[in-house]
């Protein structure tokens, strides 16, 4: 088995202003993809659970099965066990690990499920053969990344797309790859896969209270959160410049007409 070893930087941290992001998520909203490959007694690996919203989604959908949750930061597994509990849920577990080195032996889990994890990951090629290792014959890799430089919005408030160029700066020197999205398929076809499955889907903003809400965590992120701090500590922005981004969010948050798209590309691999 290979040797574990961090080969990137988790980006964002976990912040309140993150996990205002991320437990948000849900099986409908972020694995729409998957459901209708998920049969009640399998046996899922969910990497990068983060709070374990959509882990606990993928455990109801198993009752006769069990959901692992896998997170690189064992910090935040005591929230997705509370999240777990407050739901009822027994068919469900969390642990600290490295999808690039993961614990279990060959042919485990029915389904390996990870979300906005690869755009992290120092290499999302080894991260995909593991994962593919694990999974048993005739199972599943399902996973979904968002793009970031095919996010779209309206109205062009000054600043965002300066917010863009940073993000895409800062992503890559810890690392990552924040244009994931498009290049899922290719990595997979590269860890061995032959059926590939590639489609995509979007989360849009464009209500007040969605405005609002976007607008918000990523004004607050631009400021207090460890994006913020590795901005400014690899000297990619100036803290006043990571103030008139903030700003510029809040700006387009209070546009009437104001509009926002994230596109992800999404993978559902057979093994």
């Amino acid at each position: 088995m290979p040797e574990a070893r961090e080969t990137a930087v988790y980006t964002h941290g976990h912040h309140e202003s993150v996990l205002r992001s991320h437990t948000w998520r849900t099986a409908a909203n972020s694995a729409a993809y998957l459901l209708g490959s998920v049969k009640p007694h399998m046996r899922i690996l969910d990497i990068g659970c983060g709070p374990g919203t959509i882990t606990a989604d993928l455990a109801e959908l198993v009752p006769d099965g069990h959901v692992t949750g896998l997170d690189h930061a064992p910090g935040i597994l005591d929230r997705a066990r509370a999240t777990a509990e407050e739901r009822g849920l027994t068919n469900v577990d969390f642990t600290a690990g490295d999808v690039h080195a993961l614990v279990y032996p060959d042919d485990t889990f029915c389904v390996v499920h990870a979300h906005q994890v690869l755009q992290h990951v120092g290499d999302p090629v080894r991260a995909l053969r593991e994962m593919r290792r694990v999974t048993r014959p005739g199972g599943f890799v399902a996973v979904r990344d968002a793009d970031y430089s095919a996010m779209t919005w309206y109205p062009a408030v000054a600043g965002l797309d300066d917010w863009l160029d940073l993000y895409l700066r800062v992503a890559r020197a810890n690392g990552g790859e924040p244009d994931a999205g498009r290049r899922l398929r290719s990595w997979a076809l590269a860890a061995g896969f032959t059926d590939v499955t590639a489609t995509s889907g979007t989360w849009t903003f464009a209500t007040a209270e969605e405005r609002a809400w976007w607008s918000g965590l990523w004004a607050d992120r631009t400021l207090a959160s460890a994006y913020a701090e590795r901005a400014t500590g690899g000297e990619h922005a100036t803290a006043e410049r990571l103030r008139e981004i903030s700003a510029a969010w809040r700006e387009w948050g209070r546009r009437e007409d104001g509009w926002f798209a994230v596109l992800h590309g999404e993978i559902l691999c057979r093994k």
